[in-house]
């Protein structure tokens, strides 16, 4: 027996050794594939998986704007490899919103995307996501109160001072409308009080307002009493074409008041979105500009600064290394003013411009 062992136990070091020897060069292998992957991005994937699944929550989805906005997150979630819950949408209901967010913490999401619909509502959803150590980013609306890692919003008050610079060099006297958005949100606010102290640098204009809370039968209901009593109103301005544009040009037209541009009897319009609806109506003349609202860019930012704050990276005031500048809104608040640019018939085909990048 003793004999018998000992090739026995040669055999098996050298099958030990040859093994060791193949686990070595697998192992070789293996970090040649990583190094391989890393050179082609691979390891946003293997990281996206390290920081956990991300909620997003969207507003609301009647608006053309915000399904557009859905569609480019789930564009740009593939292309960072973030691993996302499915999209939430609250309906335009701020009680519904903090539901659907606390929701999203108790499937197990380590950060939010969230479009808030109501500025400060909001906030009691941000301090539980704050307790549970769930980080979250805001696009689109900032919080009046409650922490987030970062805002993606752009400068809502230059949307209000551009269309009525726009209006103000366009027409010489009359009445002017602007319909608003929801007061509650501080997108509503910056827009209309911009707006409204712009034109107060044009003496011969004279402001009429609608608040519509961003619902499109409530501007149409209103703007049709409001032409009734005043038909020779000369401008409109809508804070959200997504939501106004249809309703707005449907109520013009009943009431025989839908002119094309150039035409003596034609109500100047500047809009806000940048939807592909939008730039239709800019190139038959229903209306003149809007201020494009970058739906893509906010789904693409929106998702960056989440990854980023999952990763632990902050960031500071000051320009950045895309076209846009970080300002800080109130202590421990950060705001990233993406731009929005002015959208008229000289620049309405510009293949830059994301409203026309959807097919």
């Amino acid at each position: 027996m003793a004999f018998a062992s000992g090739p026995i136990e040669a055999r098996r070091f050298t099958e030990t050794r040859k093994a060791r020897a193949l686990m070595r060069s697998a192992a070789k292998t293996l970090c040649a594939v990583a190094a391989c992957a890393a050179a082609f991005g691979v390891p946003a994937q293997a990281q996206a998986a390290e920081i956990g699944k991300v909620g997003l929550g969207l507003p609301l989805l009647t608006s053309p704007f915000w399904q557009s906005y859905n569609n480019y997150l789930g564009v740009y979630a593939k292309q960072t490899g973030i691993d996302i819950l499915a999209p939430v949408n609250s309906n335009n209901d701020p009680a519904q919103q903090i539901t659907d967010m606390n929701n999203m913490i108790n499937l197990g999401a380590k950060g939010i995307v969230v479009g808030p619909i109501d500025s400060a509502a909001i906030s009691r959803a941000l301090e539980n996501a704050a307790q549970k150590n769930v980080k979250v980013v805001a696009v689109d609306v900032a919080p009046t109160q409650g922490s987030v890692a970062m805002v993606v919003r752009a400068d809502n008050r230059a949307y209000g001072e551009k269309a009525c610079k726009y209006i103000g060099e366009h027409v010489k006297s009359g009445k002017v409308v602007q319909i608003m958005g929801d007061l509650a949100s501080v997108n509503g606010r910056d827009r209309s009080e911009a707006f409204r102290a712009c034109l107060k640098g044009y003496p011969n204009l004279s402001l009429l307002e609608i608040p519509a809370g961003w619902k499109g039968d409530v501007a149409a209901s209103a703007l049709d009493s409001l032409l009734t009593a005043n038909p020779d109103v000369k401008a409109i301005y809508m804070q959200a074409g997504g939501v106004y544009l249809s309703p707005t040009l449907q109520t013009l037209r009943r009431k025989q008041l839908l002119f094309p541009a150039g035409n003596p009897k034609h109500i100047v319009i500047v809009s806000n979105d940048g939807i592909p609806q939008e730039y239709e109506a800019i190139r038959k003349g229903e209306i003149d500009a809007t201020v494009s609202q970058p739906a893509d860019l906010y789904a693409k930012y929106g998702l960056y600064y989440i990854q980023a704050s999952l990763e632990g990276k902050t960031f500071k005031p000051g320009k950045t290394d895309h076209d846009s500048t970080i300002i800080q809104l109130q202590p421990g608040v950060l705001e990233d003013q993406l731009p929005a640019p002015l959208v008229t018939k000289q620049n309405v085909d510009d293949k830059n411009l994301w409203g026309n990048t959807i097919k």
